[in-house]
């Protein structure tokens, strides 16, 4: 076993369900945010009961709760939230163990409202040097998250050059972003809506032409096929077969971008990298042994096929896919369980499921069943053939005995 301190696995939660599927599916520490001031501004985010609530239940299971402040703040933002860190500080006990903040006159009010709350810099801050996280050290950060524009050896040689107690926070999997740092203009520039103040409209994503500037209106294709070409549209980030280098460059914090994906994508990704780094520490020739297993796991989950980003090289074209902006979709998520009732195992239906099918349950320790749905009731315990209907609440028997947080999900 070896003898090192773990890196921290830091997952994101978008409500207060996936929260709690974070919790159960090994996180150490989850990151959210409220109805304001984050950069993901069209998730459904927390309210301020629900990330009270949120953070108690991290508490109770010895989990912590970053919440992230973000944006690119203007003078009209600072009274507002002022009052915002003012209300995460009445939360007590249950407040956040960190704010996550970029903008330096953001940072100051976060240090002035919540002084007991650690403070980590945001990779919105371009922090790509030693200086950068000592300049932030010295102004109280006890964290900062790197610029995913770094090299495994520049994250080595930054290590070795701040505080001891100083902590590195390193993006490892999920969506990467075609401007710096995450600072795009794309988004204003065409919509009006701004990603640096959270309203990013992922531009990057989109189908793009060119115009000669003598012949307005005449569409020229950029082609890479017959469907065209999406130039600004990057592989997901997938680190789960480099541990042991992420380790040796002193990473504190493995972050997985995502908070915007669902329960299944947190719980898939969650409960393998967990056991990814548990394997490692274990004895990393075990980890060795079940490197195509986590790979075969994590591709479970939604992406864009993957990279290693600027980890050991930069980016080529390689690591772009240009003939298309849709994620590849393995599984289907169908509903979470909540509890029992008479034999019967009740959960909210997130798509569509019919009788005698045979799908799939994740648990949280690692373990996937594979059952065949033996009934659905609705709430009224009327037999059902399918439940055709989004969010209606129904009782299933897959013949097995089920628990809360077990996750169904079907392969397509």
């Amino acid at each position: 076993m070896l003898d090192i301190k773990k890196p921290e696995l830091l997952i994101p939660a978008a409500n207060l369900e996936v929260l709690k599927t974070a919790v159960m599916y090994g996180a150490d520490a989850i990151y959210i945010g409220g109805d304001l001031y984050g950069l993901r501004a069209k998730a459904k985010n927390f309210s301020m009961e629900e990330m009270e609530e949120g953070i108690a239940f991290a508490h109770s299971h010895g989990k912590k709760v970053f919440v992230t402040a973000n944006i690119t703040a203007h003078n009209q933002d600072l009274s507002g939230i002022r009052k915002y860190f003012k209300e995460l500080r009445a939360f007590g006990d249950n407040q956040p163990d960190a704010v996550i903040v970029a903008d330096p006159g953001v940072f100051m009010i976060a240090k002035e409202e919540l002084p007991d709350c650690e403070l980590h810099v945001s990779t919105q801050a371009n922090n790509t040097n030693y200086e950068t996280y000592k300049f932030w050290y010295n102004l109280g950060a006890s964290r900062v998250v790197s610029a995913r524009e770094l090299s495994m050896k520049e994250l080595g040689e930054l290590r070795t050059h701040i505080p001891e107690d100083m902590e590195i926070e390193t993006f490892i999997h999920g969506a990467m972003c075609i401007a710096y740092s995450g600072r795009c203009l794309l988004s204003n520039y065409f919509t009006g809506r701004d990603a640096n103040l959270g309203a990013c409209t992922h531009s990057c994503r989109w189908k793009y032409h060119i115009v000669e500037e003598t012949r307005p209106g005449e569409y020229l294709p950029i082609e890479e096929n017959e469907r065209g070409t999406y130039i600004f549209n990057s592989k997901d980030l997938c680190m789960i077969e480099y541990i042991p280098e992420l380790v040796k460059a002193g990473i504190n914090s493995f972050k997985v971008e995502g908070r915007m994906k669902t329960a299944l994508y947190v719980a898939t990704v969650a409960r393998t990298y967990r056991k990814a780094i548990d394997d490692f520490f274990e004895d990393p020739n075990l980890y060795e042994q079940n490197k195509a297993q986590y790979m075969e796991e994590i591709k479970k989950g939604v992406n864009r096929q993957f990279t290693t980003g600027f980890f050991f090289d930069k980016p080529s074209y390689e690591d772009q896919i240009y003939d298309h902006n849709t994620y590849e979709k393995a599984y289907t998520y169908l509903g979470t369980i909540l509890g029992e009732k008479d034999g019967l195992y009740m959960l909210v239906q997130k798509n569509k499921f019919s009788l005698g099918e045979e799908i799939e349950v994740i648990k949280p320790g690692g373990t996937t069943l594979f059952v065949k749905v033996n009934r659905i009731l609705d709430e009224e315990g009327v037999e059902m053939d399918s439940c055709p209907h989004p969010k209606q609440t129904i009782f299933v028997d897959l013949g097995t005995k089920l628990d809360p947080y077990d996750i169904l999900r079907r392969k397509e």
